[in-house]
């Protein structure tokens, strides 16, 4: 119970989204991890195919080509949430939590929602003129599933949002002075 006249925090809320938000990335990452497995097995099907039995496996070749894209697109979120995106600058691991949080805060407000939502926008009309000829390979014996491949172009900017937002609470959180570290990974892989 909260004291009359005050209000109660937000804070359980926050955390309990928060966890949300990762768990999402972390289940979507480490799925998404077995299309390397899938991605490697194909490719190494299709280059002993042609090479020793003279067989030209397109499809699975396409496949492999498939796995690749979505491997990426459905793997960015996840590696946001590990921060394992190449960061170019020489200043901000020398700073505080509360001075990376506000520098994380306001990259993902200014810069990576407003990229999410310009992705998602701009290609919607491409994904579906793609669904409404359900747009096939080029390739006479390839996949004719490139519809389906164009839709990751959807869901990868609406994964990286999600895994965006959570950032954002978390830096919250921490210049809130209520989580005490910005990226819990990097103090757990110190250890």
């Amino acid at each position: 119970m909260h004291n009359p006249g005050t209000t109660p925090s937000a804070s359980p809320i926050l955390h309990r989204w928060l966890r949300r938000l990762e768990n999402l990335s972390e289940c979507t990452g480490r799925l998404t991890s077995w299309l390397a497995l899938g991605m490697v097995i194909l490719a190494f099907t299709v280059v002993l195919a042609q090479k020793f039995l003279n067989i030209n496996l397109q499809k699975s070749y396409d496949l492999a080509l498939y796995f690749h894209a979505c491997l990426f697109m459905f793997g960015i979120a996840y590696t946001l949430k590990h921060d394992s995106h190449v960061r170019v600058d020489i200043f901000y691991q020398k700073f505080s939590a509360k001075t990376q949080a506000w520098i994380d805060l306001c990259g993902s407000l200014l810069f990576l929602l407003p990229m999410c939502l310009f992705i998602f926008i701009n290609s919607w009309r491409y994904v579906l003129d793609s669904w409404a000829i359900h747009e096939g390979s080029i390739s006479n014996s390839g996949l004719e599933l490139i519809f389906l491949l164009k839709t990751v172009m959807l869901i990868m900017p609406v994964l990286l949002a999600l895994q965006g937002i959570a950032v954002i609470l978390r830096c919250v959180l921490v210049i809130r002075e209520e989580e005490t570290i910005i990226h819990p990974e990097h103090d757990m892989q110190d250890l």
